[in-house]
């Protein structure tokens, strides 16, 4: 078994603590795994279970396989003083985006994280890597979007459909990349990205999105809604799970079967899973009420990936806005990945920013009392719905790209 590639540096945390919308949650998530002491988790064998990568900084050219020039041009820039209003509103540098002290080292550094976990797999360092840095669902190709900078899942995605696809993968065919999002909100700029109406034939890319949708909720879509294969937006490789307020983890029991199938009949190679945590029950989004330890739960979910699917697994981070439990959900992540899961009656360890973990100092994410507004008739409309898609793939698997 190889071991789970962690990417994380010094100057990581130190740039990504700069977010304004995620103040000094890198270094909070960081200082947690290393406080329990996961960097020294072991298999009964003595092999270390965790590696830790040092990442890069992205060039402009692998920058450039998604951002627009003039985008980066504007943000990459050190002498930029943001004053030219326009320019500033073009780019997304507003609002929910406002410019930073650091944006010019966050950009690169942060999609070179990212792509580090790719190197990773090419190089056949591991099967599965972590980067919970990355996640950046929202940054559109030319401006960026939802607290969101650069599109480092787009720009994962792109590296990995070049790369060999798994030697169990039948007969000679490209790469199949599996894009599964976790967060609250759905992944728009991914799956825009990727989106293709007129598909006639299986896809080297397939994004799957399980979020919260309603009416004014961020970000509004045409495609965060159920497929509907009679739409003329309709693409079987470009799929949106909306889920109604409290979800728990019972709802994610009852859909987590549809997954399931959809990535039987993809066949990835390699799955790519955005694990934000504004889901989780204590989240100030007050959306859903899910949970990290349990049937249905994030934490039994990324078992089954990491454990039980086939393909080459990369888990980025994403929303999450209470930093403390951030820092909980990921660091047990970390640990089950590593097929070494913590307990979650686990006290949490005496390190810098212990005193945030207050008041129960433990690390599960309370749960919380909100109640499941997805009923039966809803999930089973959920459940039919996705049976005509399944159809169509199956349809569509005998033809490869």
């Amino acid at each position: 078994m190889q071991p789970v590639a962690y990417i994380v540096s010094e100057e990581l945390v130190r740039v990504s603590s700069l977010l304004p919308s995620n103040r000094n949650r890198s270094l909070l998530v960081h200082s947690l795994v290393s406080a329990f002491g996961i960097q020294s988790l072991a298999l009964p064998d003595g092999q270390r279970c965790i590696k830790f990568l040092r990442p890069r900084r992205a060039t402009s050219k692998e920058l450039l396989a998604y951002h627009t020039r003039d985008y980066l041009d504007f943000t990459l820039n050190p002498s930029n003083d943001y004053e030219d209003l326009s320019q500033v509103a073009e780019f997304g540098l507003q609002d929910d985006c406002p410019p930073f002290k650091g944006i010019q080292e966050y950009i690169p550094l942060v999609a070179g994280a990212t792509l580090t976990a790719v190197y990773a797999f090419k190089e056949n360092i591991c099967e599965v890597a972590v980067c919970w840095d990355g996640g950046r669902h929202h940054a559109q190709k030319s401006h960026a979007s939802g607290f969101c900078y650069v599109a480092d899942c787009i720009l994962a995605i792109l590296a990995l459909r070049r790369l060999p696809p798994s030697p169990s993968s039948g007969p000679p065919r490209r790469s199949r990349v599996m894009y599964l999002d976790l967060d609250l909100h759905f992944s728009d700029a991914v799956s825009h990205a990727f989106h293709n109406p007129s598909v006639t034939a299986m896809s080297q890319v397939l994004t799957f999105s399980i979020h919260h949708a309603a009416p004014g909720f961020f970000p509004v879509s045409p495609l965060s809604s159920l497929p509907n294969p009679e739409d003329a937006l309709f693409d079987p490789f470009t799929l949106s799970l909306p889920l109604q307020k409290g979800a728990s983890c019972r709802t994610f029991a009852r859909v987590w079967p549809i997954i399931e199938r959809i990535k039987d009949t993809f066949q990835p190679d390699f799955i790519v899973v955005q694990c934000g945590v504004d889901g989780l029950a204590g989240d100030p989004m007050a959306t859903w009420n899910w949970s990290i330890g349990g049937l249905g739960s994030l934490g039994w979910c990324i078992d089954r990936i990491v454990h039980s699917w086939s393909g080459k697994k990369l888990l980025l981070g994403g929303g999450g806005y209470s930093s403390p439990n951030a820092a909980r959900a990921w660091t047990f992540l970390t640990s089950v990945a590593a097929g070494r899961p913590l307990s979650l009656d686990a006290e949490i360890p005496d390190h810098r920013v212990f005193p945030l973990y207050q008041p129960s100092f433990t690390l599960d994410v309370a749960a919380g009392n909100m109640q499941d507004q997805n009923s039966n008739e809803y999930l089973q409309h959920i459940e039919d719905v996705f049976g005509r898609v399944q159809a169509i793939l199956q349809r569509l698997s005998g033809e490869s790209p």
